[in-house]
């Protein structure tokens, strides 16, 4: 009788990556025209609540925060977990404060383009939780989109930089000094 373990890891993988960059096109098809614009806000809150699960993997896998490259280099890895290998790219680390994530690859692309997919709507999704992962993997960094294959770039360009220090306002305690 065959069993799960006859089938090679490479091979559940890519049906379990297919499987999750897939799904979000379907949805889309299934329930964009019925639920109109309401549909966007209700993807986006979706997209959002998965950056806690990217949160989830670099925290289990104990990946590091600390720096711009760090938090660039674990959001890409747990995004290959999250969706699979067809996702690639590379990071370039800046500075300890700048660093860019290249995507090259894109599973929702290539699944999209197979499905008839809005590419506009992908962007969404990927900007909803690059935007929301960043600031919960480390506070003090954030996360903005340079280029993007969506919208006919030939990659994606993400960079994370350290959020500016707040200006400190000027009030009673500096005037007693």
């Amino acid at each position: 009788m065959p069993d799960l373990k006859d089938i090679p890891d490479a091979v559940r993988w890519r049906y379990a990556a297919e499987c999750a960059a897939t799904l979000p096109t379907l949805y889309d098809i299934a329930f964009r025209e019925t639920l109109g614009k309401k549909y966007d806000a209700l993807e986006q809150e979706i997209w959002m609540e998965l950056a806690r699960q990217v949160q989830t993997i670099v925290n289990d896998c104990s990946l590091p925060v600390r720096d711009a490259p760090e938090i660039a280099r674990s959001v890409q890895i747990a995004t290959i977990i999250l969706f699979g290998p067809e996702y690639g790219g590379e990071t370039i680390g800046l500075s300890e404060d700048g660093a860019v994530v290249i995507v090259k690859r894109c599973p929702f692309l290539s699944h999209g383009h197979t499905l008839a997919t809005d590419y506009e709507h992908v962007f969404s999704r990927c900007m909803a939780l690059v935007l929301s992962a960043v600031p919960l993997l480390n506070k003090n960094y954030t996360a903005r989109f340079v280029r993007t294959m969506c919208t006919g770039d030939r990659q994606c360009e993400i960079k994370i930089e350290k959020k500016p220090e707040p200006e400190k306002k000027t009030g009673q305690a500096d005037e007693k000094k």
